[in-house]
């Protein structure tokens, strides 16, 4: 396929580095935490927070698509959608091409319960057939728009309950441009280390397969090391970092890391985040969210939990630019 996947694969093989992705995390990944990544050290590819295509579908679009807002300068930028109504997912498409996303992911790989009761996200490793059929809606969805080039890909698990090899070479049998492997099974959540051990397999069975498509593991990437050595020893094309961005926000910056950077540095940073949520979106979204960035920012300084704790009580997010103003 001719997109950015495709070319970030064939840089990937010249350079023998592994492209970087952030992965879409529910009331994290918006559009104003990604500006804060793109000034900081961004990666290769942005995803937006999941987004119901249910939701995308129905009267209450308005209720939903937020999680879809991006700037100019965020692209590459892949809008994430889960659901299982292959009518709704349909409706979906043309809208996103439309906002000018570069690719659509179709998350098959959500471990909360109230999605996998519902047949979706990480419930789709059960129903392989209503996956391929997705899968092949998205796609035609793309080929009969005027943007053919649009992405396509998946982010799934290696598992429901157990390591199921046999749904990835399933999902590697689709027409999609990239896939995603979070390296642990639904049921494991994220309470053992990500199976790295089972990547080169899944290499192999790609490489068999179609080589075309563009592999992506995810699971306990933390560190620049392993983002500079896992394409050499795993074969990988990509690496999608989720978590591992809350301890190091400079992980893609490679002139700069977490451990150097001083408290003016962060408090100045939680105070940009504020003051663009605030720009953002007013009072349309609650102001509790950013709460969740706190131990993003504020750590490695004296002070800096009596501080989160100081501001975690405050009501509004000028409440929080005041005293900011007072320590920074």
């Amino acid at each position: 396929m001719n997109n950015f996947w495709g070319k970030f694969r064939t840089k990937s093989i010249t350079s023998g580095r592994a492209f970087t992705v952030l992965a879409p995390m529910e009331d994290v990944t918006d559009t104003v935490f990604r500006q804060l990544m793109v000034e900081q050290g961004r990666p290769d590819i942005l995803m937006t927070e999941f987004t119901n295509c249910d939701g995308l579908a129905s009267r209450g679009r308005e209720h939903v698509i937020h999680r879809l807002a991006f700037t100019p300068n965020q692209h590459i930028i892949v809008a994430q959608i889960w659901g299982k109504n292959l009518e709704t997912y349909v409706k979906a498409v043309p809208l996103l091409i439309e906002m000018g996303f570069d690719g659509i992911d179709i998350n098959m790989g959500c471990p909360v319960s109230k999605v996998v009761a519902n047949g979706a996200g990480s419930g789709l490793i059960k129903n392989p057939t209503l996956a391929s059929e997705i899968i092949h809606a998205v796609r035609e969805g793309i080929q009969s728009s005027h943007r053919r080039n649009v992405g396509l890909s998946v982010k799934t698990r290696i598992g429901f309950n157990t390591v199921q090899p046999e749904w990835v070479e399933h999902l590697l049998s689709q027409p999609i441009d990239a896939l995603t492997l979070h390296l642990r099974t639904r049921k494991e959540m994220s309470k053992v280390p990500a199976h790295w051990e089972h990547m080169n397999e899944y290499v192999a069975m790609r490489d068999q397969i179609n080589s075309t498509i563009s592999l992506i593991g995810n699971g306990d990437i933390t560190t620049k090391e392993q983002l500079a050595t896992y394409r050499e020893a795993y074969g990988i094309d990509g690496l999608m970092v989720g978590r591992g961005i809350f301890d190091n926000m400079w992980l893609f910056n490679p002139d700069k890391d977490g451990s150097t950077a001083s408290k003016k540095e962060r408090i100045a940073l939680i105070m940009q985040h504020i003051e663009l949520f605030i720009k953002t979106w007013g009072k349309s979204k609650n102001f509790e969210m950013i709460k969740k960035y706190f131990k993003i920012y504020l750590k490695n300084f004296d002070g800096a939990a009596q501080l989160r704790n100081d501001l975690i009580t405050l009501r509004s997010p000028e409440e929080m630019l005041e005293v900011l103003k007072t320590v920074g």
